[in-house]
């Protein structure tokens, strides 16, 4: 059971209800997550929160797989609660998405260094969005491809020479090698086919990296890889 924490200060969102004549709203806006959470077998929501303070309280009440925490929420933001429970050991297993309604903004960038395993906007699809909370309770990567083009870009517009990532040295040659596919979306089975491996060693390359760079998922080595120089836009 794939138990899951929602935060988000809009609880018609939360509950469920349809938003009214609100014909602007995507399919999930219009479906809710509380509802589509509950109806999906295999994914409990065990907690709901109205600011990013009573969802950090109750993550570590709760220590849910998964916290869908609104980017944008009263008292404390979705960055911070994220940098919170990034930093806390005993919420180590609770996976982090980020759910905005603005696409990539400025904030997106500062959530995944912040420790966030990854982003949805709020008008993908049901299907999308249930397949997303699996892939973040597996402790995957969650980046959409709108957001990812966006996180690329930003690197195009660095000057060369000016990414500060941590470094790389610590990493075998196997394990950089498999750091640069993660950073280009590869799944851990399509690593293997790549590197002519078998997927647990491909997974053991990538769980050693996250260990050597303090990593808490693979989206943070997607971000480390761009910083640290290992991938660029123009070689991704």
């Amino acid at each position: 059971m794939i138990r899951v924490l929602l935060a988000d200060d809009q609880p018609l969102l939360r509950s469920g209800f349809r938003a009214l004549l609100d014909l602007e709203d995507g399919p999930l806006l219009r479906s809710g997550f509380r509802a589509l959470l509950d109806l999906e077998d295999g994914i409990e929501v065990v907690a709901e929160a109205a600011d990013g303070r009573e969802g950090l309280a109750l993550a570590r009440e709760h220590l849910p797989d998964v916290a869908l925490l609104d980017i944008r929420m009263p008292v404390l933001d979705g960055i911070e609660v994220t940098r919170r429970i990034a930093a806390d050991p005993a919420l180590a297993g609770v996976h982090v998405v980020i759910l905005t309604n603005y696409g990539f903004d400025e904030y997106v960038f500062d959530a995944l260094r912040a420790g966030a395993a990854g982003f949805l906007v709020k008008d993908i699809v049901p299907e999308d969005f249930l397949h997303a909370v699996r892939v973040a309770a597996r402790g995957d990567a969650l980046l959409a491809p709108s957001i990812t083009r966006k996180l690329i870009g930003r690197y195009v517009t660095l000057p060369p020479g000016t990414a500060t990532g941590r470094g790389l040295e610590e990493l075998t040659n196997r394990e950089r090698e498999a750091v640069a596919l993660v950073a280009r979306g590869l799944s851990n089975d399509e690593i293997a086919e790549r590197m002519v491996i078998t997927p647990m060693t491909a997974k053991t390359h990538v769980n050693r990296a996250m260990a050597k760079l303090r990593a808490r998922d693979r989206a943070q080595l997607v971000v480390l890889a761009y910083e640290s120089g290992l991938v660029t836009p123009r070689t991704s």
